[in-house]
């Protein structure tokens, strides 16, 4: 059989993708940039349920041809995870965009002459909803415009990775097809002992570093159903060609919404929040600091729209399994949590270490 191939292999989504396709039984060539990594992709893999046995792992980076050629040899399946999610959005823009930009293309380069069949490219809602537009739906239809005034590096990213990925699928693609998976924000329990961007800011929550938060509003996806949709678009031959939005039915979550799930789901250090509210209206500017706001994020799930979204509060209860039986998601008691009044607003989520438009649109 095959080997399937997975990028950024290490990850928060990367791990849990690899371990369903390890326990539907595929063998699995994960990728990751060091070998350093490999000890703890494997003991990730194995708390997934998974047998390690099945896998194989080498070493390729984005910004480098070093390592692809044999990274995608023999595979026909190509899962593209591996993209930079930074904590904090950096002073220059190239540090995301030329990574996530020239990566995506290398790896498309590389599966298509390699013969392979399908690649499922994971980008982001970034890349779908951060332009303004009448109305408050987004759709797969929707993309966001990398030249909109005041948006942060990590959306324009995004939108300019996804745009030169179908760009160059469409000109020179040969017989490999691409499918693109958009997440919004990306929550559920974690596999490795590391913290992604996800992860941090639950942390920053719970543990009392973010003290205040954005007045904004978001889609929420679990980790393992984010993994299974990619399995699924990759088996799908209708998926050829296509965007898939990536979120949890019903209407978008604010982060005082997440805190009080918290708050109410966590007991004894749960109790430990206080939940106040400054005056202030929401703001109501850019797409890129408020997704989704008043209505329902634009969803399209194969093969049927509501037969395996896990509930939004279980979800963000479930980011604290992993990592409180560790010992490094929760280090004190809780702080209160208020959001920002409209003064504030630009300022608050960068004041708790994190930048609003950052992670909240999804990453792997």
């Amino acid at each position: 059989m095959r080997p399937v191939l997975v990028t950024g292999g290490s990850g928060y989504l990367g791990t849990h993708l690899v371990a369903a396709l390890l326990r539907e039984g595929r063998p699995v060539r994960a990728t990751v940039r060091s070998k350093d990594r490999e000890g703890d992709l494997r003991a990730a893999v194995r708390r997934g349920g998974a047998d390690d046995a099945g896998l194989e792992v080498v070493a390729a980076d984005l910004m480098s041809d070093d390592g692809w050629p044999a990274a995608v040899d023999g595979c026909a399946e190509v899962h593209h995870v591996a993209s930079p999610i930074p904590a904090v959005q950096p002073e220059d823009p190239d540090e995301l965009i030329v990574p996530a930009r020239e990566g995506t293309l290398r790896v498309l380069r590389a599966a298509r002459d390699a013969g392979a069949r399908r690649v499922v490219l994971t980008s982001s809602f970034a890349a779908v909803g951060y332009t303004p537009k009448p109305g408050a739906e987004y759709t797969e239809d929707d993309w966001t415009d990398p030249d909109t005034p005041g948006l942060a590096p990590y959306p324009r990213s995004k939108a300019i990775a996804e745009r030169a990925a179908w760009d160059l699928m469409r000109r020179e693609g040969g017989g490999t097809e691409l499918v693109v998976v958009n997440p919004t924000f990306i929550l559920g329990p974690t596999l490795t002992t590391g913290l992604g961007s996800s992860m941090q800011l639950v942390k920053a929550m719970v543990g009392g570093v973010m003290s205040v938060v954005p007045r904004q509003r978001f889609g929420i996806v679990d980790v393992r159903d984010v993994a299974e949709l990619h399995l699924r678009v990759m088996a799908a031959p209708e998926a050829a060609g296509r965007r898939f939005l990536a979120v949890g039915d019903g209407p978008a979550w604010s982060f005082l919404e997440v805190a009080e799930v918290l708050r109410r789901r966590l007991g004894p250090l749960g109790r430990a929040f206080r939940r106040r509210r400054r005056r202030g209206r929401s703001r109501r500017g850019r797409s890129s600091t408020t997704i989704g706001r008043g209505g329902r994020d634009g969803v399209r799930v194969m093969p049927r729209r509501r037969s395996w979204s896990r509930p939004r509060a279980c979800v963000i209860s479930a980011c604290c399994e992993f990592g409180s039986s560790e010992g490094h998601a929760v280090s004190s008691p809780p702080k209160g949590l208020r959001a920002a009044s409209s003064a504030e607003g630009a300022g608050a989520a960068a004041r708790a270490g994190d930048e609003a438009q950052g992670p909240v649109a999804g990453g792997a």
